[in-house]
């Protein structure tokens, strides 16, 4: 095992993570909790494949798969803004039904021959800094570098200008921003849109960059329930989420190689002739996000964390308190 091997596959998968949790981040920030990622994840990933076979250009594929999931997460915007009904319930819904689009829709997709993909390239210059430049500049995809650009941006969007304070004051006192002019209503809709796109981004950084092709529901591997766990342990916060996004990459990659030497260590490995022992390391990725999840549905620790005030309330004009 090579520990930039796993540490350069661990940015490049992470990065599917730190889109879907970029976009999960803002949503909430605006007061709209949607669990739905993973339903929006596949809706961008058969999306992206799909429409880079008919013209044979990936960067039409991965704006196809942002736009499509932007448009199902729209459902979910107007079950929980205009509907105000229960965010949790909506979301998974969304879920079921992104799952069930995409597989329909990917039906033959799997048999489907060579795509062009986002290309690979390294940085001149910064690949050549010791240890940190084979990890983040050396033959990674183009979104990887997107990814990199987008954390600090994100940060000064929500932190350092007029539109991100009108996204915090949305999500923390809604009936404040709206006594201020601050259309909330219009706004939740937009940010819902925003971190649907994003990750229909990471759904289509899968299928066009990191593992290309589409394998049904396998395609993405419930990474989207990573993500939605990913933004209570980021705190709401980009920077935190890029640093999450990318340890957990390298966690899957790691759980991957560890199970390839017979010998581990000068020692027999006991994870590859014991299978059950790998399933095991497989399924700690996910233990961890159902703990944070348990953890983080609690009210207390939510406000303990970071959370908005008014993550997961529907607004309603005039009612006292919201």
């Amino acid at each position: 095992m090579d520990p930039i091997i796993i540490l350069q596959a661990g940015v490049a998968s992470g990065t599917v993570l730190l889109f879907a949790t970029l976009g999960e981040v803002l949503a909430e920030r605006s007061g709209v909790l949607n669990l739905g990622v993973e339903g929006m994840m596949l809706i961008g990933a058969m999306t992206g494949f799909s429409v880079t076979i008919a013209t044979g250009n990936p960067w039409l594929g991965v704006l196809a798969a942002m736009l499509a999931a932007g448009l199902v997460s729209q459902i979910h915007a107007f079950i929980t803004i205009t509907l105000q009904a229960d965010q949790v319930v909506s979301g998974l819904a969304l879920t079921f039904v992104g799952t069930g689009i995409s597989l329909v829709l990917g039906e033959g997709l799997s048999k489907a021959g060579t795509v062009s993909l986002m290309p690979n390239f390294s940085i001149p210059l910064l690949s050549a800094i010791p240890i940190l430049g084979p990890i983040f500049f050396t033959n990674q995809s183009v979104l990887v570098y997107i990814g990199y650009l987008m954390v600090p941006l994100a940060w000064y969007y929500i932190n350092r200008t007029r539109p991100g304070l009108h996204l915090r004051a949305v999500g923390e006192y809604p009936s404040a921003a709206d006594a201020l002019g601050i259309n909330v209503f219009r706004l939740r809709y937009a940010y819902v849109f925003v971190g649907g796109m994003l990750a229909g981004l990471g759904g289509a950084t899968i299928s066009l960059a990191v593992a290309p092709g589409w394998f049904s529901e396998l395609t993405t591997g419930g990474q989207g329930w990573i993500a939605v766990g990913l933004v209570i342990f980021a705190q709401w916060d980009p920077i935190r989420a890029a640093v999450g996004s990318y340890a957990f990459g390298a966690l899957r990659r790691l759980i991957l190689d560890i199970q390839g030497p017979l010998v581990l260590f000068g020692f027999k490995n006991p994870f590859y002739y014991n299978s059950s022992l790998g399933f095991f390391l497989q399924m700690l990725p996910y233990a961890f996000t159902v703990i944070v999840l348990v953890i983080g549905s609690r009210e207390a620790i939510r406000k303990r964390l970071g959370a908005p005030a008014a993550l997961g309330n529907p607004y309603i004009r005039g009612e006292r308190g919201k």
